[in-house]
């Protein structure tokens, strides 16, 4: 049990975004500066972690979730839309910088997956945020892979492998069963990729 739930804290959906990114720094050459590599981490750090983390404690003290977990689709309703519209303002702002423009697509994509979450919820379907999260940087290493004609197929094995460890720990620990497990990861992992073909 301490296993699964040491595997679901440390790829927690907000601590995804900025992995992903350092990631993308270390394996794609870009023209930018360490310094403002760092500025942008620092922005996705505190726009997808920070922020959500201060939300959910202010959420638990005035009693609107019972835990960090937020089990129930009622509980997640707020942290989701919040979440949509923190993704969508660094998909712009990472749009608007030329050489940064790629990870837009790995932010849009996140937003458009926590939107059709957000849908699943009014079918009673609590689909894996989990599995999202985790599987839209593998979606996105893929259209990399299209785009620059380059090989990622390491970084794509080693995620779905986490992915795989992640959806194990997730049904162990009772969070999703089995359908809510597969619509999170192919979510997440075909949204970057027919974005891509819109943008």
């Amino acid at each position: 049990m301490r296993f699964h739930k040491f595997i679901s804290t440390i790829l927690h959906p907000i601590v995804i975004p900025t992995l992903g990114v350092m990631l993308y720094f270390l394996l794609i050459p870009i023209n930018l500066s360490s310094d403002k590599k760092f500025s942008i981490l620092s922005l996705i750090f505190i726009s997808s972690y920070l922020i959500p983390l201060l939300v959910l404690v202010l959420l638990k003290k005035f009693k609107f979730i019972k835990n960090f977990q937020t089990e129930s689709i009622k509980e997640r309703k707020l942290p989701v839309a919040l979440m949509i519209f923190l993704f969508y303002f660094l998909g712009n702002t990472m749009n608007n910088i030329p050489s940064l423009r790629d990870l837009s697509l790995l932010f849009y994509a996140t937003s458009i997956g926590l939107i059709i979450i957000y849908i699943l919820f009014f079918f009673k379907i609590k689909a894996s945020i989990h599995l999202l999260s985790l599987s839209i940087p593998t979606g996105f290493f893929l259209v990399l892979s299209t785009n620059y004609s380059q090989s990622y197929i390491l970084v794509i094995i080693i995620l779905i492998i986490l992915s795989g460890i992640l959806a194990s720990a997730r049904l162990h620990l009772k969070a999703h069963n089995r359908t809510e497990v597969y619509i999170g990861f192919f979510l997440g992992l075909i949204t970057p990729i027919v974005l891509n073909y819109i943008l």
